[in-house]
């Protein structure tokens, strides 16, 4: 079993290395509502203006160099502006 203390630091080490968010390949969001850890999770909210993305088809976090920390294919029509939130969850594996 992993310690739990250990499990937090890992999280708080993912929170460190990302950076921005990347929408579609393009959208780049820095500024986030919320981004912090607790209990080994790391919460992420950033708002996505209807304005400038009317579609997201990938998301990826990404590190300050451009590095991806990680990507996934969505499909999120945006009719309004969105506050999308995200989570990573660090956590024993089997």
């Amino acid at each position: 079993m992993i310690d739990t203390a250990f499990l937090q630091d890992v999280a708080e080490y993912v929170d460190s290395r990302v950076a921005k968010v990347v929408l579609n390949g393009t959208y780049v969001i820095t500024d986030f509502e919320v981004k912090q850890v607790a209990d080994n999770v790391l919460a992420m909210k950033y708002l996505i203006p209807a304005a400038d993305v009317s579609l997201v088809t990938s998301i990826e976090l990404k590190d300050e160099v451009d590095n991806v920390i990680s990507s996934n294919i969505v499909y999120i029509p945006i009719a309004a502006d969105h506050l999308m939130i995200q989570s990573i969850e660090v956590k024993e594996g089997i």
